[in-house]
């Protein structure tokens, strides 16, 4: 098994998509990228503590590359746009990848080359290596699939999963 740790925006959007896909074995989702140990939702939410909403995704990867898996990730947020995703604005959404090793540094920075040829705009995600995940308090966990006709999952997250599905339909678990 091998880690991911990624940044797109909300981290209950990113989850909800990487639990739905094949190789995927869990995401958890929680804060990641910043200076404060420790920090709650709310610390978070301040914009103080340096960190990011992030997933940790474990995955297996003679079912899943990390290639694909940041294909994915590209594919569901906007990389070009820094400290926001739609309405949630603040340094905790930015977009950011936290590499485990050299060899998803150097992926990470190959595949966000790719991106800026294909949108012809630069990306501005972050490539720094992971050092500490601190995982959500439990109400975060899973939180697209209890809360379904929450209005902000079928505003924002909804999206998000139909654009997996379209793009990626190999991908999908069963």
């Amino acid at each position: 098994m091998e880690k991911a740790t990624l940044g797109g925006g909300c981290f209950r959007c990113t989850e909800a998509v990487f639990s739905r896909v094949k190789g995927v074995v869990e995401v958890k989702p929680g804060y990641s990228g910043g200076s404060v140990p420790n920090p709650t939702y709310e610390d978070v939410c301040t914009g103080q503590t340096g960190h990011a909403e992030v997933v940790q995704i474990v995955y297996e990867p003679t079912e899943i590359s990390y290639r694909e898996i940041l294909e994915i990730f590209f594919s569901i947020h906007d990389p070009t746009t820094p400290n926001r995703q739609g309405n949630d604005v603040g340094t905790q959404y930015r977009s950011i990848i936290l590499y485990h090793s050299e060899d998803q540094r150097r992926l990470a920075e190959e595949v966000i080359r790719e991106v800026e040829g294909k949108l012809g705009r630069r990306v501005v995600t972050e490539v720094v290596p992971f050092t500490v995940f601190y995982e959500a308090e439990d109400y975060h966990h899973s939180f697209y699939d209890r809360n379904r006709n929450y209005p902000y999952c079928r505003v924002v997250i909804d999206p998000k999963i139909k654009k997996f599905l379209k793009y990626f339909p190999e991908r999908i678990k069963m």
